[in-house]
């Protein structure tokens, strides 16, 4: 019964790609008229696709929301809160450091801009904004304060730091700001915000859990505004 459980929980990770991989397949035969110029490759690949993703779906499931959210009920318990905003800064920092699609983005950035962009400032900036913007939100959990009340001046500032900040550095964080919202950022650190949300007393967690993402997002977007605005100087 369990075996047959796993295959169907496989079958639907595959669902989830089959669509996208016909498309594009469809795409280049029929509209492109171009082949497919390693028929062995593509199939492994497809494969090592579907395989990938679902163990790490499963993974994540049974590991790192569990522990998130164990994790964010206990911090309740620290004798200082800002212990706990400390914690919540160190740990999106560093979650943001291992995020595949961050190091692609920076890999690309330094090649397009000639090396004027280094990648390792570029993660390291858009890190230190994330590992923020996990701390304000934390912080806006423990004292319960209404969203709009956090992001109308996270916005300001964000339209101030345009204001001055190269064209290209605007460009840049706002795809810093997605490639924070990947598989390892999502899943831990919403888990902790929860998890935290839930053991507090008269907290929502609809209302302050959720939301946190995007908050560490705007908080990408201020960091890499930032090192673009120091690079006029």
């Amino acid at each position: 019964m369990k075996n047959l459980e796993g295959l169907g929980a496989l079958w639907e990770t595959a669902r989830s790609v089959i669509p996208i991989s016909a498309f594009l397949l469809l795409f280049q035969i029929l509209i492109l008229k171009k082949p497919i110029e390693n028929v062995k490759n593509f199939i492994l690949g497809f494969l090592l696709s579907v395989l990938g993703l679902h163990f790490f779906l499963k993974g994540v499931s049974i590991s790192l929301i569990p522990l998130g959210d164990s994790v964010g009920k206990n911090l309740i318990y620290l004798d200082h809160r800002w212990i706990i905003i400390v914690f919540a800064f160190v740990l999106g920092y560093f979650a943001t450091l291992v995020e595949p699609a961050l190091k692609a983005l920076a890999l690309e950035v330094e090649e397009i801009s000639v090396g004027a962009i280094p990648n390792k400032a570029l993660i390291h900036a858009v890190a230190i904004g994330f590992g923020g913007g996990m701390a304000l939100g934390i912080f806006k959990i423990l004292n319960n304060i209404p969203n709009t009340k956090i992001i109308m001046p996270v916005l300001f500032i964000i339209l101030i730091l345009v204001y001055f900040a190269p064209d290209e550095f605007v460009a840049i964080a706002m795809d810093s700001a997605s490639s924070t919202t990947g598989p390892v950022n999502i899943p831990l650190n919403m888990a902790v915000a929860i998890g935290l949300s839930k053991i507090i007393e008269n907290s929502d967690p609809l209302l302050n859990g959720f939301g946190i993402v995007g908050l560490t997002s705007l908080g990408a977007v201020i960091s890499v505004l930032t090192l673009g605005v120091l690079t006029k100087f």
